[in-house]
C-alpha cells in the first residue's frame, strides 16, 4: 500500500462504530433504523461483544424523561450509542450491566462530553431495570422491534403499524 493511502488504513481500522445513522420516522418520537448500526469494543474492553442493531430496528432514540428533554434532548450526540443500547436492551443477549457498558464505551468513541456520558450512564445503571424488565415482559407478551416492511403513509402511527402481522420478521 503507498504510504499516502496508509492514513487512511490505520484510521478505517481503529474505527468502532459503523456507518451513520439513518432513519424513518413515526409521526409520534419513534424511529426504523434504515440501515444497520454498529460498534465493536477495543482490544481492553474486550468482554463486550460487537453489536449490530439491524435495519428495521424500532427505537425511540434516547429514553430520556420529557422533565429532562432541555438538558439530555432524546436526539444528542449520544442518540447512536442510544440506539445501540435501545438494541441491547431489546434484545437481551447480553447481560444489562454489559449493555450499559456498550452505552458508556460508544458514547466515548462519539467524543460525548463527559458530564453528559457519566450523567446517561449514571441514570441508566440506577433506573434502567425498569425498562429491562419491561422489554422482557412485552417480548414475552409476542411484541417484535424489527420490521421486514416499513409503512409508506407518513401519517400512519406506531400505535397502528406494530399492530400489523405482516411488518415483521
Amino acid at each position: 500500500m503507498p504510504e499516502r493511502d496508509k492514513w487512511l488504513a490505520d484510521w478505517l481500522s481503529t474505527r468502532r462504530l459503523g456507518p451513520p445513522l439513518h432513519v424513518q420516522k413515526f409521526p409520534e418520537r419513534i424511529y426504523i433504523l434504515l440501515q444497520p448500526i454498529s460498534w465493536a469494543p477495543e482490544p481492553s474492553q474486550a468482554p463486550l461483544p460487537s453489536v449490530t442493531a439491524p435495519r428495521g430496528f424500532v427505537t425511540d432514540f434516547a429514553s430520556v424523561p420529557r422533565l429532562f428533554w432541555t438538558l439530555l434532548p432524546p436526539d444528542g450526540a449520544y442518540t447512536y450509542a442510544a440506539v445501540l443500547h435501545d438494541f441491547l436492551y431489546w434484545e437481551q443477549s447480553i447481560s444489562r450491566p454489559a449493555a450499559d457498558e456498550v452505552l458508556k464505551f460508544a458514547m466515548q468513541e462519539l467524543k460525548v462530553a463527559t458530564t453528559t456520558s457519566d450523567a446517561i450512564y449514571t441514570a441508566v445503571r440506577t433506573f434502567g431495570s425498569s425498562a429491562w424488565d419491561d422489554n422482557a415482559r412485552l417480548k414475552s407478551q409476542g411484541e417484535k422491534r424489527v420490521l421486514q416492511k416499513f409503512p409508506d403513509d407518513p401519517a400512519v402511527t406506531w400505535e397502528e403499524w406494530k399492530k400489523r402481522t405482516d411488518v415483521w420478521y
